[in-house]
């Protein structure tokens, strides 16, 4: 295990990448109450990974790891045809096999059935013959914020290999947990503007059970978005926060966000700002123009994003909302090896577009810069991503993907991958179905 007086925070720093939640879900109606349907639904992801090197962000060793991950998801939901009450309530299994993950978060051994969904809510298209409408809900949740830079869900995923205290279950990539597990929120709407109100309280012991507020404001003026963001921590769980956690009550985090649609919709422009207060003052931002070439065969898009976090920067609740490379950003990086938004520059560059309607393909590079590696582990370094992902019918989706990643520094010389710092070779596959 590699010795460092940032290992304790280092994996409360990750989460795995929301796949779960980003397919498409089926749903089997099993009855109609005339304002309402009773449906019920099945989500199975599994998948297979491999990685030439392991990563002392966890308890990983000096060795090449195979290892296979699941989640099965079963779910029931009220849903009401216009406006009405909602609910769902779900329960969900995760397993991993074989060695763990490359980051030694898993052993390969956790294998866990726990309820994740539970809420209930209202939704009103039109509160009281006016304008506005309202959403309101309370229970086990997932929420996300914006564009997941700062909140989506509660997906860190860990296993057993660094302690029963902080078993979540495993399947740590695929982050088949997701839920708050107390949340309530209040949104209101009306002609392009959105407000939310949001508490939620994490029953995560790696994220030493997090107590937050939030309050956003979102206006869509047809050709983009401007988004505010205000962020207070409530409070932590004192005997599984370490002092870097522990900051997280009382901060306070401001956030604006951006999308704008120029050029008849070929060129998009987002950007990110956020500002922490706690013990220091920290940063965060990312700017990312993309290009789509419309008149081409599969309407291919280019894309280039920077993003810098400070050094002491609380990445928070960060999620995977846009797919590959959203906020995951590598792989092997975003996973495994880090940076894991904090403390880094990172520069992606992404070309994407589809062969047809079920056929998706990507190519993401990426270059990382650690910005202490005095006091912290140099986690710089470069990496590609080639993946591919395939809908063949409304509830098969299969999704393979190749990785190349070159450390600038193994962990003898401060950084995170062992053995060496020779490029490593990175594969896995993942199948979904649906129902």
């Amino acid at each position: 295990m590699h010795n460092n007086k940032n290992f304790r925070r280092l994996p409360t720093t990750l989460g795995g990448m929301l796949l779960v939640a980003a397919l498409p879900v089926q749903a089997y109606e099993m009855a109609d109450l005339g304002h309402s349907t009773v449906d019920i639904d099945l989500q199975a992801l599994i998948g297979a990974f491999h990685s030439d090197r392991g990563y002392a962000t966890g308890a990983a060793e000096p060795r090449r790891y195979r290892w296979q991950e699941g989640v099965v998801t079963l779910g029931a939901e009220l849903n009401p045809k216009e406006a009405g009450l909602y609910s769902r309530v779900s329960t969900v299994g995760t397993a991993t096999w074989g060695d763990g993950d490359a980051a030694g978060f898993t052993s390969g051994q956790e294998r866990e059935l726990d309820l994740e969904d539970a809420f209930v809510g209202y939704r009103s298209e039109a509160l009281g013959g006016s304008p506005w409408s309202l959403d309101v809900s309370a229970g086990r949740q997932a929420i996300t914020l914006g564009d997941g830079f700062l909140v989506a869900g509660d997906a860190l995923n860990l296993g057993d290999a660094l302690g029963d205290e902080l078993d979540r279950g495993g399947a740590y990539y695929l982050a088949g947990r997701q839920a708050f597990d107390r949340t309530a929120v209040v949104a209101l709407g009306q002609a392009g503007w959105q407000g939310q109100l949001a508490w939620f309280e994490s029953d995560n012991p790696a994220q030493a059970s997090t107590e937050m507020a939030a309050l956003t404001l979102a206006h869509d003026h047809g050709s983009g978005l401007v988004e505010a963001t205000y962020l207070r921590g409530l409070g932590v769980d004192e005997a599984q926060a370490d002092d870097f956690l522990a900051e997280r009550d009382g901060m306070d985090v401001y956030g604006m966000r951006l999308e704008q649609r120029l050029l008849d919709d070929a060129l998009t422009l987002r950007g990110e700002l956020a500002h922490q207060r706690k013990d220091t003052r920290e940063n965060a931002w990312a700017l990312e123009p993309a290009w789509t070439f419309s008149e081409l065969p599969g309407q291919p898009t280019l894309s280039l994003r920077y993003s810098r976090f400070s050094e002491a920067w609380d990445p928070l609740f960060y999620g995977f909302t846009r797919g590959y490379g959203t906020w995951f950003q590598g792989e092997v990086a975003g996973n495994y090896a880090g940076p894991f938004n904090s403390n880094a520059e990172a520069w992606r560059l992404g070309l994407e577009g589809s062969v047809n309607e079920s056929l998706h393909l990507g190519l993401l590079a990426y270059d990382f810069s650690s910005l202490d590696t005095q006091d912290q582990p140099d986690m710089g370094g470069r990496e590609y991503n080639l993946y591919a992902e395939w809908l063949p019918t409304d509830w098969l989706y299969v999704s393979p993907l190749l990785g190349w990643y070159a450390p600038d520094s193994g962990a003898s010389q401060g950084g995170i991958q062992l053995g060496d710092a020779d490029t490593s070779f990175y594969a896995q596959l993942l199948v979904g179905v649906f129902f």
